[in-house]
Order: structure tokens, then sequence, then C-alpha cells
């Protein structure tokens, strides 16, 4: 091999080495501010859980603190939480939260531009995985007036009934009113076309409800985390007998 091709294969392979580390460039100060959370999965068998919540991270103590509604076999409760993470150079982390008197551990790992990120929980007996968005410093909550419409994805199980899936297109007139249209699966019994019609708050805090009625159903009520600016919304099923949650997406 002539020495212009060795200087050229070791030029390439500094620039890969330089390209790589500047890839992996993540600290605890990456993740920091306001994120919304949701995950789910079994507690421990036949115990189905859903949790969506908010958090604020701290990159200066390394510290985690926030509130999550949590649905376990139907059963509702909400409480603050607190906790400590780490991130890694590589963009995966760990994150240990007590709510309560439990305490979960988690791993993660980022992805988009570090402002999203995928959980898993890391205790024996428990099967939960999620994701966690971040919110912007212009989150886009509250009252606006101006009209926004939403793809809707929820999934779950009603108590005593089965599972369930609904989509859908939900619009918000910026006044608190609702209204859209959804496909509804509950136990393999499918209805199509269903008109709904509700309302919903929005907190300058990110944080918010919704109550929405499909038309010869049950309605239904949410708290919900807004994210990613104002374009994407965690929700969670509140009412008891129901272990529901999902998103709203921006169209």
């Amino acid at each position: 091999m002539s020495l212009l091709k060795i200087i050229s294969v070791v030029l390439m392979f500094v620039v890969a080495l330089a390209a790589s580390s500047a890839s992996a460039s993540c600290a605890d100060v990456t993740v920091h501010g306001m994120w919304g959370i949701l995950y789910g999965g079994q507690d421990s068998p036949g115990e189905q859980a859903t949790i969506v919540g908010q958090a604020t991270f701290d990159s200066a103590t390394g510290t985690v603190s926030g509130t999550l509604t949590k649905s376990k076999n139907g059963v509702i409760g909400s409480g603050p939480f607190t906790g400590t993470y780490a991130i890694a150079p590589n963009c995966t982390g760990t994150i240990s939260i007590t709510n309560g008197k439990k305490t979960e551990n988690w791993n993660i790992v980022l992805d988009d531009s570090y402002r999203n990120s995928q959980l898993i929980r890391i205790d024996a007996g428990h099967v939960h995985d999620g994701f966690a968005l971040a919110q912007s410093d212009n989150c886009g909550c509250g009252l606006t007036g101006g009209k926004q419409t939403f793809a809707l994805n929820l999934t779950g199980e009603f108590n005593g009934t089965g599972p369930i899936a609904i989509v859908g297109r939900i619009t918000l007139n910026g006044s608190g009113g609702l209204s859209g249209i959804e496909t509804i699966n509950v136990n393999g019994t499918i209805s199509k076309g269903v008109a709904v019609t509700g309302t919903y708050t929005a907190n300058t805090d990110c944080t918010g409800t919704a109550q929405i009625t499909p038309t010869g159903f049950q309605t239904m009520n949410f708290n919900s985390v807004v994210v990613k600016g104002g374009t994407e919304q965690l929700l969670i099923e509140t009412d008891i007998n129901t272990t529901v949650s999902g998103t709203m997406q921006q169209q």
C-alpha cells in the first residue's frame, strides 16, 4: 500500500472516530426542564397498569420531581414523586423515582435530538415500558381561541368487558369545546364513524383535562399533559374500572 493510501485510510479512521464522538455527547444537562411521560404494562401477573405524568429534570442537581396519574386494574390514583437521574455520554441513562413508599428504577435511551426518550423499567416482577417527550419553553398551552385538530389513539382495558382501542380525529375549538369522529373497538366489536362531542381544560403548566362523549357510549374523562410545543398530548382515562391511555398528535 502506498504512503498516500495509508494516510487516506488513517484520515478516514480519524474522521469516523470524531463523528462517533460528536454523536455521543450527552450528559445530565442534556435532559432538563419539563417532560411528559407515558408508560404502562404489568405491575405483576394479571395486574394491568398505565401511567401519565409530568416531570421536571434539574440537571444541576441530577434530581427529578413531578406528578403521576396511575390506573391499576381500574383503580385511579395520583400524586407527587421525587428521584434522581444520570445520563451517560452515549445518551443512555437511568432514572430512580419514589412515588409514595414505592421506588421505581428505569433505563432510558434518548432520541430525536435528545428531546424524546424510550423507557423500560428494570425492577423484577414488573413489565413496563413507555416514553418521555420534552415540553418546550413555549408549550402552546391554554385556551388560545384558535382551533387545533389532532389524531387520537387510545388503547387499554375495560374491567369486566375486555380490551378497547380507539382511533379518531378530534378538533379543539380553542375555547373549551371539542368535537370529532372515532372508530371504536371494544372487545372485538367495532363501531365506525362514531361522532364525538365534549369539553376540555388547558392549564398554563401544560396539564389539563378532557371529557369525550362518543355517541352511544358513556363519557370518557381524561387527565392530559401537553408536550412538544403543544403539538402532542398524553392522555390517561380517570374513570374507575378502566385502564386506558394514549396520545393525540396534531395534524
